[in-house]
């Protein structure tokens, strides 16, 4: 009996002890909270001071929704006027309201109208385009990533040089060496091929510049060491451990070097005559001024469907792309 009795005791004492840590535990937890929310309150009021927001507590902004809304409407509005208007017919294009639809549901008349119109010409601006940018930014893709990556892991006489030109380089805009290249792929008899425009797309300061930067910083030279103390050479080490590791950064070459070959409007310009090898950024600006010509037919719903048809591969490949593009971005910005 005083067995059971002292059971009974043990018990009760041991669920009081269970209760008072129970109740202790939800104290101390009320007292985190209250903390943290003092903390918060503090870092909010800190932060309106000095004019930023804390990362970790946001603040909301009136003025900062309503600018960002606005920049989200002008970064917007080219794309919602082109859906709109390439939804209707050359008549409706010409007497109805620019951001409202027609009388008439005309898209799927305009595409198929696009590529039969002048013997499906639009289709081969758009392989035209599709050969500069696979062999024009592909190469310079290829040859950024290689000449970055030598750069940055590499010692060699004039390296600093190298870097004053590439630097030099990017500071000079292509429409000035528009010209120079002309005169000198007119000596060479390559004007008006498609040499003409893949040549010069091979050649990207920027990109090289970009993958120097990200290789200095996502390789490191302990790694290539060790594979080079287990015999591996320069070729297999690059393309077996370096290029893995510059993926996000070969992402966000290509996406530069695509975007800039795909809407290079100025050098097919001057280099090409010969309309069966016109990129579509010269093409569709042939059917524009079209109606400027003596008996020429204005198809304007043909170019502003055709333009809409032209931006949907970047912005696929932008929507694939983009997280290793913003990886890309971001590499090299903080020094370990």
């Amino acid at each position: 009996m005083t067995n059971a009795t002292s059971d009974a005791m043990d018990r009760r004492a041991t669920a009081r002890a269970l209760r008072e840590q129970e109740r202790a535990a939800r104290k101390a937890e009320r007292e985190r909270q209250r903390r943290v929310a003092r903390d918060e309150a503090a870092e909010r009021k800190r932060a309106a001071r000095s004019g930023f927001a804390n990362v970790a507590n946001p603040r909301r902004s009136t003025l900062m929704t309503v600018l960002c809304s606005l920049f989200a409407i002008y970064c917007l509005f080219p794309f919602v006027y082109l859906v709109i208007n390439a939804t209707k017919s050359q008549a409706d294009f010409t007497s109805t309201f620019g951001l409202w639809f027609g009388g008439e549901f005309s898209l799927w008349d305009n595409i198929r109208t696009v590529f039969t119109y002048q013997d499906g010409i639009f289709a081969r601006w758009f392989l035209n385009t599709i050969l500069y940018v696979v062999v024009g930014a592909g190469g310079a893709t290829l040859l950024a990533i290689m000449g970055g990556y030598a750069l940055a892991k590499f010692r060699f006489p004039g390296r600093k040089a190298v870097f004053a030109v590439i630097i030099g380089s990017i500071s000079v805009p292509g429409t000035a060496l528009a010209v120079p290249q002309f005169l000198l792929f007119a000596q060479l008899g390559l004007t008006n091929t498609p040499w003409a425009m893949i040549i010069p797309s091979l050649i990207s300061p920027f990109g090289l510049y970009l993958m120097w930067i990200f290789s200095e910083q996502a390789v490191p030279t302990e790694l290539l060491e060790a594979a080079r103390v287990d015999g591996a050479g320069e070729f297999r080490t690059f393309f077996q451990v370096s290029l893995p590791l510059l993926a996000p950064g070969i992402v966000t070459t290509s996406l530069f070097t695509i975007v800039a070959t795909w809407n290079n409007y100025f050098l097919p310009l001057i280099m090409l005559k010969d309309a069966d090898w016109y990129p579509l950024t010269i093409g569709l600006n042939q059917w524009k001024d079209q109606a400027n010509t003596a008996g020429g037919t204005a198809i304007q719903n043909l170019v502003i469907t055709g333009s809409l048809i032209t931006i949907i591969p970047l912005v696929i490949a932008f929507l694939l792309l983009q997280k290793y593009w913003q990886s890309g971005l971001a590499a090299g910005a903080v020094k370990e």
